[in-house]
């Protein structure tokens, strides 16, 4: 089985403590979904900066990642599958998916 990383980009954050106890329901509920297949369920990202080729630092980049964790999967379409249930989609963020490889 190969692990995926689950990078998030987007997504709002939650402005009551009533909204923010219902999205944390979510992702728990989420979270116990996937059960074994978590390696590391990650966390959310302060804001990032990005360092270029050339040495040069910037904000965020064009698709800032806002969190991430990693999950095993037996292909792709299982990992995809896995990160459809994402909760951050339902506050318009998405979920970039990539098999990460054994070194």
């Amino acid at each position: 089985m190969a692990k995926y990383l689950l990078a998030y980009h987007g997504g709002g954050m939650p402005e009551t403590e009533e909204e923010q106890a219902s999205v944390m329901a979510k992702w728990e509920a989420w979270y116990g979904a996937l059960g074994a297949s978590i390696v590391d369920g990650g966390a959310p990202t302060m804001p990032t900066q990005t360092v270029g080729a050339d040495g040069s630092v910037g904000d965020g980049g064009a698709n800032p990642v806002t969190g991430y964790t990693v999950i095993t999967a037996d292909s792709m379409d299982d990992a995809l599958a896995k990160a459809a249930g994402c909760p951050i989609r339902e506050s318009g963020g998405s979920i970039e998916v990539g098999e990460c490889i054994e070194m």
